[in-house]
């Protein structure tokens, strides 16, 4: 009896599973294998399950599972979509109906609305490789590497220069310029001496006014003023700069008193300052120009100890230029030290067109010092001639600076003469920004 209830069993059970089968892997017509089956028992204690497994709806024993290897292919089912891992991105390829996705092709799908197929065509969910989120801006938004606010950084800054690139007087920034700073000046035994700070800013640059002309190359012709003749013997009253347009540039020199305070309140009203250093002209010491004069018969060190004096009587100018000089800025073994202490101390130098032969453009070049000459001397008896050549040089290279003695004249004329910049399509910048802008080019 006991055997015969075996066999029962065993007949039983074989039926049972030979139904699922048959159920759930229909046999094909070639007479093929229709399944291999394998039943697994339970595996180890640490890989247990719990719970029944299920296959299609119909739950298995504990510990049992079906394969099917050598399964012929069944018609797919309508399913849902596939979605990708956790951190990973989908790619949509479209494809024609019930054909697999071309090798390699794709669409990558990021987030926003959904992307339909062509008429006709499927799609086709195909794993990708993680798809990450770009890092967040300094605002806290998402940003497109290579972007910033929607706008790349370099047509970016060329579209917003370029849209404010207008004729007339340069309006860049507000009026008053930066304070002295102590990180740019030097104590020396002669007073304070302007020098590179240790984060490497410079007085050129923090000291000029600033220009959107000088940063990019286009717009209208620049022309520049430098307007001399300011403490120095003889000079005007310091008020006499009163009405100008504060792109204009003034050239202090190293006389009289309180000539801190002038230059202080020039620098309040929006005007880059130059200081201006007496240099051994033709006819000296018939023709003087004050004391503590560079002159070619002197030791390179005596006219450092004068220059330093000189850059010493007052802080806050962006550069130097020359006050007379016809002699000595045509030799170059005594201008070389000269130029070399300027470039040093992070400055620039202009000089003011009045010496024939000079060798500081050569030598400035040499040094990879910035340095600008001036094309028109606009001299008081003829400024609206003068005016019309700096006019023509400015279209004809780009950029032109001009320099006039301090009268009250002069000045007022200037004035009246900015006023018509906007017409004749120029446009009015300080001595630094066209210095930059011939750079640029």
């Amino acid at each position: 009896m006991k055997a015969l209830a075996v066999a029962s069993g065993i007949v039983f059970w074989t039926l049972v599973l030979g139904a699922v089968v048959l159920m759930f892997f229909p046999g094909s017509d070639a007479g093929q294998p229709v399944a291999v089956l394998q039943v697994d028992t339970a595996g180890s204690a640490g890989a247990a399950r719990t719970a029944p497994v299920t296959t299609d709806g119909v739950d298995l024993p504990p510990g049992f599972s079906v394969t099917g290897p050598a399964m012929a292919p069944t018609p797919p089912r309508p399913a849902a979509p596939t979605l990708a891992p956790p951190g990973q991105g989908t790619t949509m390829v479209p494809t024609a109906p019930g054909q697999p996705p071309p090798p390699g092709q794709g669409t990558t799908m990021m987030p926003g609305a959904p992307m339909m197929p062509p008429p006709g065509q499927g799609t086709t969910m195909v794993p990708t490789a993680p798809v990450l989120p770009p890092p967040p801006g300094p605002s806290g938004a998402l940003e497109t590497p290579g972007r910033q606010g929607g706008v790349s950084p370099v047509e970016g800054a060329a579209e917003v220069a370029m849209a404010n690139l207008a004729a007339g007087i340069d309006q860049t920034g507000g009026t008053a310029l930066d304070a002295v700073l102590p990180a740019l000046t030097e104590q020396s035994d002669y007073g304070p001496l302007p020098k590179i700070a240790a984060d490497g800013r410079r007085p050129a640059d923090v000291y000029a006014r600033p220009s959107r002309y000088g940063q990019v190359v286009g717009g209208p012709p620049r022309v520049a003023v430098l307007v001399n003749g300011l403490a120095v013997p003889g000079a005007p009253d310091a008020d006499i700069i009163k009405g100008l347009p504060p792109p204009v540039s003034l050239a202090y020199g190293a006389y009289g008193r309180g000539v801190q305070e002038w230059v202080d309140k020039a620098r309040a009203d929006g005007h880059e300052v130059l200081l201006a250093i007496p240099l051994e002209p033709n006819n000296y010491p018939a023709v003087d120009p004050g004391p503590h004069t560079l002159l070619t018969t002197l030791p390179t060190n005596e006219n450092i100890k004068r220059l330093q004096w000189l850059m010493s009587r007052y802080a806050g100018y962006v550069g130097l230029t020359n006050y007379m000089g016809g002699k000595f800025e045509t030799e170059p073994q005594s201008l070389l030290p000269v130029l070399e202490e300027v470039k040093q101390r992070g400055l620039i130098y202009v000089g003011d067109g009045s010496v024939e032969g000079s060798a500081a453009g050569q030598i400035a070049g040499n040094l990879e010092l910035e340095y600008a000459e001036a094309q028109v001397r606009l001299d008081a008896g003829a400024l609206d001639k003068g005016f019309a050549e700096l006019e023509a040089a400015a279209k004809a290279r780009g950029s032109a600076i001009g320099v006039a003695k301090a009268a009250p004249s002069t000045v007022k004329r200037i004035a009246e003469w900015a006023g018509s910049l906007e017409g004749k399509g120029l446009v009015l910048v300080p001595v630094s920004a066209v210095m930059r802008s011939q750079s640029q080019s």
